[in-house]
């Protein structure tokens, strides 16, 4: 046993010997000043860590010699630890996996007319509650009320901010206490695991469930009509689809029934358009001016997503039952803010020329964008991409699909065109680690042990840049 104990002795003396090495804390921030312009605050944070971590480094034997604790080794250390402080935690990232509603990536991108409206309304002051013409307080809803109205024909509406609080604040307002018909089918789940049936007990309404998951007719919804029943409620399935032996009641139908038995009709429509998607080869979806014609009370719906705007949840429909709405006091706990209303504004007033939103809008541009304007984006990315990477890396151009993504037509296949990269040194999923923690981050996909990079939510001016990522990471990582 003598000779281990030696050992752990001589172990123990260069461990302590490596500890004393290390630098003290105002010697440490002296050699970082004038490296970072980082607050003293920060520095001071960073310093601090920088030590932490060499002192468990060498307890851990990854230390073993003191020149890993001189001046050269330790500063850079700390003002790379200065540079991931002072960093943004939301970041701009390059979307090249194809999803063009990407929910964790920001979901719909803004045209640049709103951001003109953000800066100026954020750097200025507006009339956000101030009436112009009277000199008197003034509704925020009215920035953005006629133009909804105007668009989609409904009476009135007002504006919250997501679809969920949208359909919350209706339900409370026409339902509290009192029964909600809808159908078993509909009773999705929306993003971050919340269930329309937990939106629904949350604003006090009794959900009263109809009908069989595949299959709900219009005799079910008058069965379950009682006394206690406030009104029936459509929630269109824009984020899953039933396939096969499959029945839902018409919203004509649902229409009709309540008008017969003096009960009001909801729809949350999800992920609400302004426009006909049909007519470029998607799948048909209603529309919220359709939706509105065929006589519902109320109709909610995204101001992201298939609009294109920013996140928002919109209430349309008869002005009395608005007017009703925007009295319920939750209703100031849910308005949406100024830079809401101002993108809102400007989206919407760009809907009054279709082609001008489609070419506008980057959601509407990337959903409709032809194939070829894809292929020729990917081979720009191929000859940027070749003469440096083909050492190490495989490249190729190869169709694929995009993916509407957001909650919306769910079986919607898009034709595209992606770059693959397959290193031959590395996992494919260790270059997506790098890719996705490089200075500008690129998000891919990865398919067939490939990492497939999607042109359709490349914009066109972000060839370059995601060019110049991957040579980037292909340089700082050569093997």
């Amino acid at each position: 046993m003598a000779v281990p104990k030696k050992v752990t002795n001589a172990k123990s003396g260069a461990e302590q010997g490596l500890l004393r090495a290390i630098p003290k804390v105002d010697e440490f921030l002296g050699w970082v000043a004038g490296e970072s312009a980082a607050p003293a605050m920060l520095v001071k944070d960073a310093v601090r860590e920088t030590l932490d971590e060499a002192r468990i480094a060498i307890q851990a034997g990854r230390i073993t010699q003191k020149t890993d604790l001189d001046r050269s080794a330790l500063v850079p250390r700390c003002v790379a630890r200065l540079a991931a402080k002072m960093t943004p935690n939301l970041r701009r990232v390059i979307n090249a996996s194809g999803v063009v509603v990407h929910t964790n990536l920001g979901r719909s991108l803004l045209p640049q007319e709103a951001m003109a409206s953000l800066l100026t309304v954020g750097s200025r002051y507006s009339n956000l509650e101030f009436d112009l013409n009277t000199g008197r307080r003034g509704s925020r809803y009215s920035l953005v009320e006629d133009l909804l109205c105007r668009l989609t024909g409904a009476e009135a509406g007002l504006v919250v901010n997501n679809n969920a609080a949208a359909v919350m604040l209706v339900l409370d307002t026409l339902a509290h206490g009192r029964e909600v018909v809808v159908s078993r089918g509909q009773l999705v789940e929306i993003g971050g695991s919340f269930r329309i049936p937990e939106v629904m007990e949350k604003s006090g309404a009794r959900l009263v469930e109809v009908g069989a998951t595949n299959r709900t007719h219009l005799r079910d919804y008058e069965n379950a009509i009682t006394d206690e029943t406030a009104l029936l409620l459509k929630v269109h399935s824009s984020n899953f689809k039933i396939i096969g032996f499959f029945a839902e009641v018409e919203l004509k139908d649902l229409v009709a029934l309540a008008a017969s038995r003096a009960l009001l009709v909801v729809e949350d429509l999800g992920s609400g358009s302004l426009v006909d998607f049909s007519r470029w080869g998607l799948t048909k979806e209603p529309t919220v001016q359709e939706t509105v014609a065929a006589g519902v009370d109320v109709v909610t719906f995204s101001g992201d997503k298939l609009l294109g705007g920013p996140q928002a949840g919109i209430i349309l429909g008869k002005k009395a039952i608005i007017d009703r709405i925007k009295q319920n006091p939750l209703n100031r706990a849910l308005r949406i803010d100024k830079f809401t209303l101002a993108a809102l504004e400007t989206v919407l007033r760009l809907y009054f020329d279709e082609e001008q939103a489609r070419a506008t809008i980057p959601t509407l541009a990337m959903l409709t964008m032809d194939y070829a304007t894809i292929r020729r984006r990917a081979a720009r990315l191929l000859r940027q991409l070749r003469p440096g990477v083909e050492s190490a890396w495989q490249v190729a151009g190869m169709d694929t699909e995009s993916r509407v993504g957001g909650g919306a037509l769910p079986e919607q296949g898009l034709a595209s065109r992606a770059v693959t990269v397959q290193p031959r040194d590395r996992s494919v999923n260790r270059l997506e680690q790098q890719l996705r923690q490089a200075r500008l981050p690129v998000i891919g996909r990865i398919e067939d042990d490939r990492l497939l990079l999607d042109l359709r939510t490349v914009a066109d001016d972000e060839v370059a840049l995601l060019a110049a990522a991957l040579l980037a990471v292909f340089k700082e990582n050569p093997a």
